[in-house]
């Protein structure tokens, strides 16, 4: 696919929209601008590239956003900035990437043919060996290059843990993206950044875009306004953020969706906003921007982010649609629910609050009425006295679901705990409170005493009847709740990290004594 040069300014422009009509899906891939008019709402991005598009770098491992061999980079404006993103195309559907820009492997080597230096430090230290996976950490490692991300081991562990290698081991492609460290930017890689950021800023004034083929619409409101009225018109449109679920839907369970509703370009869907007592956050923000702004302050949350899913997931993923997706096993709701958060509801011009864990009703039933919609989570701050501390139990550090997710803020005075908010995922149908734990607890000293066992596995026996499934036991849960109460409170007694990435929140602060 031919590219464009910085200097051909009206190639580079989104296709023109005659009035009244609706627009084409308008994007860049590798430089070139290309509409889209006729192809299914429905389609992955990896169906899009490989059979309509000749771009076939991409592949199909999983489809279903696990092992980053379709891994493409999505470009898009934040705060005036173009900021890259790894995405998983498999699930990743066409209109979603309206008013962006695409690079695809095909597109990382320089116009003369020359290998790209990510390229090029997988070739020198070895790190392809059958090269079906290869494209995808192409890919990742680009995008980091493009951020300006950090290339030591640690990070670049985080950076591709969406990307799976079943020949190498891992130690090539590790030494591959630290030899990337400090590389310059080539003036032609530099032209071409700024001919995607003028498309973008370009693509800023386009209207909602209103899209339908094959008998499949989508609809990306600008206003919450908008947004409400057609989902007033069309309840049973399937609204989408991130579609790291619903793409999971169309891939494994051939499930037809008729009309897609998107949150993506809502205004103030997609920002979190500092407030005097917390922060509101938008249903569109993603787990990755949450991460971000939230991290510091809330390193428990930063640390739970790390471990959702991957970067890909993460980039693509919303706060908001993990918490409207009601899953029992869902690691945010728990935490959001032990900081008395609240949930902010939309139907028409109506709109209502209640506490995050009146939320779940029962397995796979919300509070959320007809054509009722999140708008976002308010957050409140810590109050002093307070400390905050969550978990994660699974087989796998990275990419795995818990087995049990505990989220606790206690309160304690004098070395004594004086009131607690207690929530655990994988324990029942919903994401769950543990009120008769949090009763059992006031009055007890914050650090473990010998003894405790029984009063703590009796009141989480009340509060909870956890399953036995393949990940866990029921025995196993219950044991494994109680052992999670008692490492938050040596944590908070010795403040020594007991989990395994306990250096770094040790040096984030997270682990100081609370007495």
């Amino acid at each position: 696919m031919p590219t464009l040069s910085a200097t051909n300014d009206d190639a580079a422009l989104p296709a023109k929209t005659e009035a009244g009509l609706s627009r084409p899906i308008s994007l860049m891939i590798n430089g070139t601008v290309c509409p889209f008019t006729d192809l299914r709402p429905d389609s992955s991005w990896l169906e899009v590239l490989r059979r309509h598009q000749g771009l076939v770098g991409s592949k199909e491992g999983c489809a279903e956003g696990d092992c980053g061999a379709c891994t493409i980079l999505l470009g898009r404006l934040r705060d005036g900035e173009l900021v890259w993103q790894p995405v998983n195309s498999c699930i990743f559907l066409l209109p979603m990437a309206d008013k962006t820009v695409i690079r695809t492997v095909e597109g990382v080597a320089y116009e003369d043919g020359k290998l790209h230096p990510v390229q090029q430090a997988l070739i020198d230290h070895h790190g392809s060996q059958c090269g079906f996976c290869t494209p995808g950490f192409v890919m990742s490692l680009y995008g980091g290059w493009l951020n300006r991300s950090g290339f030591t081991a640690a990070e670049l562990d985080d950076l591709l843990a969406g990307n799976l290698c079943r020949c190498t081991g891992y130690g090539p492609i590790i030494r591959a993206g630290q030899a990337l460290a400090g590389l310059p930017m080539a003036s032609w890689e530099t032209e071409r950044l700024e001919t995607e950021t003028a498309f973008l800023r370009a693509c800023e004034d386009l209207p909602e875009l209103a899209y339908q083929a094959a008998g499949v619409s989508y609809l990306a409101p600008h206003t919450k306004e908008a947004f409400s009225q057609a989902y007033l018109d069309q309840p049973d449109a399937q609204i989408i953020a991130g579609a790291t679920d619903i793409g999971l839907w169309i891939t494994k369970q051939n499930r037809k969706l008729a009309a897609f509703l998107s949150v993506q370009h809502v205004e103030g869907l997609g920002s979190i906003t500092e407030q005097e007592d917390g922060v509101f956050i938008g249903a569109a923000v993603t787990h990755a921007q949450a991460a971000d702004a939230l991290g510091k302050d809330f390193p428990d949350l930063g640390e739970l982010w790390r471990r959702f899913g991957s970067v890909q997931v993460r980039s693509s993923g919303t706060v908001g649609g993990n918490i409207a997706n009601g899953s029992p096993i869902g690691d945010l709701a728990p935490a959001l629910i032990a900081l008395d958060a609240d949930i902010w509801l939309r139907r028409g011009t109506e709109t209502r609050q209640l506490k995050l864990d009146d939320f779940f009703i029962t397995y796979g039933q919300q509070d959320r009425r007809e054509s009722e919609w999140v708008e976002g989570l308010f957050m409140p701050k810590l109050q002093p006295g307070w400390r905050f501390s969550c978990y994660k139990l699974s087989r796998r550090f990275d990419q795995d679901i818990s087995a049990v997710m505990g989220a606790f803020a206690l309160k304690t005075e004098n070395a004594v705990i004086t009131d607690a908010r207690i929530a655990f995922g994988g324990m029942a149908g919903i994401p769950q409170r543990a009120k008769s734990l949090e009763q059992a607890l006031i009055g007890q000293t914050v650090s473990p005493a010998q003894g405790e066992e029984n009063w703590i596995d009796h009141a989480l026996a009340e509060d909870f009847t956890p399953l036995d499934d393949v990940r866990a036991s029921q025995a196993y849960r219950l044991l494994a709740a109680r052992n999670l109460l008692q490492k938050c409170r040596l944590e908070a007694t010795t403040g020594t990290p007991l989990r395994l990435a306990g250096d770094g929140l040790a040096e984030s602060g997270l682990c100081e004594k609370s007495l």
